[in-house]
């Protein structure tokens, strides 16, 4: 019995793997299409839409922009979010559990809701549509991802090794960056990757925050898709694929992908 159990959550695994690189199995083929409209599989193969993706300056501008707000955002959120993380587990905090809720809230809050409710709270404040609300709306839906991943990390945390740090005469500021810090580092960098692909990847929430002469990839995306899809969508779409994947790649070498989302760092 338990081995069938096994066998069925191995192939609902295998299953809901396989619908998730779909979308992948569909839009990199057709990036390399030779046709003049989308086609799956691809007629012929070619690089041209990759070649005229350089000559489009409004993806370029736009992927450039995607990546400084998601940088920013993830900075913040880690920073932020980090501190936020170790005060809710290291201290007594009166109302904790609806500090911790509330800090969490974005997670289970539909993000065409956090939009307008954004939207209708930045506007008297002149936010909306500037630089600045765009970064702030980023860093909330970004932040519960490190909080969440920190609270993990910190959940076996042993802190009788800070306590041994500080008798033995580290101050405050030695004993986070010699104990602390590196022991939750696999959670900081799980925290950040998630909130600059978070940043990088968010569409409904951007709608809402962006102006006419201040565009990332996703809306530019999207607003060409509007008035003509072809190719071009797909081959930005790919270049977004790989930049993900050149990303895992270099956490899998610097640190190794099994510790970062382990939790754990020998």
């Amino acid at each position: 019995m338990m081995g069938m159990l096994g066998k069925l959550r191995t192939g609902v695994a295998v299953l809901a793997i396989i619908y998730i690189l779909i979308p992948l199995i569909v839009v990199i083929p057709a990036s390399f299409t030779s046709a003049n409209y989308p086609s799956f599989p691809p007629e012929g193969f070619s690089f041209q839409w990759y070649t005229k993706l350089l000559e489009r300056p409004e993806f370029i501008e736009a992927m450039v922009n995607s990546f400084q707000f998601a940088l920013l955002a993830a900075f913040f959120s880690v920073l932020f979010g980090t501190l936020g993380a170790l005060a809710i587990a290291k201290y007594e905090i009166p109302g904790k559990a609806y500090i911790t809720a509330l800090l969490t809230a974005p997670l289970s809050v539909p993000q065409l809701v956090l939009g307008i409710a954004l939207l209708i709270y930045f506007t008297p404040m002149m936010l909306a549509g500037t630089p600045t609300g765009f970064l702030i709306s980023h860093i909330i839906i970004c932040i519960p991802y490190v909080i969440r991943l920190v609270l993990t990390g910190l959940s076996g945390f042993e802190y009788n090794l800070e306590r041994a740090a500080a008798i033995l005469g580290a101050n405050p500021v030695t004993v986070f960056w010699r104990i602390t810090l590196p022991l939750i580092r696999p959670a900081i960098i799980s925290g950040g990757l998630f909130a600059f692909l978070t940043s990088f990847d968010n569409v409904t929430v951007s709608l809402f925050m962006v102006s006419s002469d201040m565009r990332t990839l996703p809306i530019e995306i999207f607003s060409h898709m509007q008035d003509a899809y072809n190719p071009i969508v797909a081959s930005v779409s790919s270049v977004v694929i790989f930049i993900s994947v050149i990303l895992i790649l270099i956490i899998e070498k610097i640190h190794g992908v099994g510790k970062v989302f382990g939790g754990t760092q020998t």
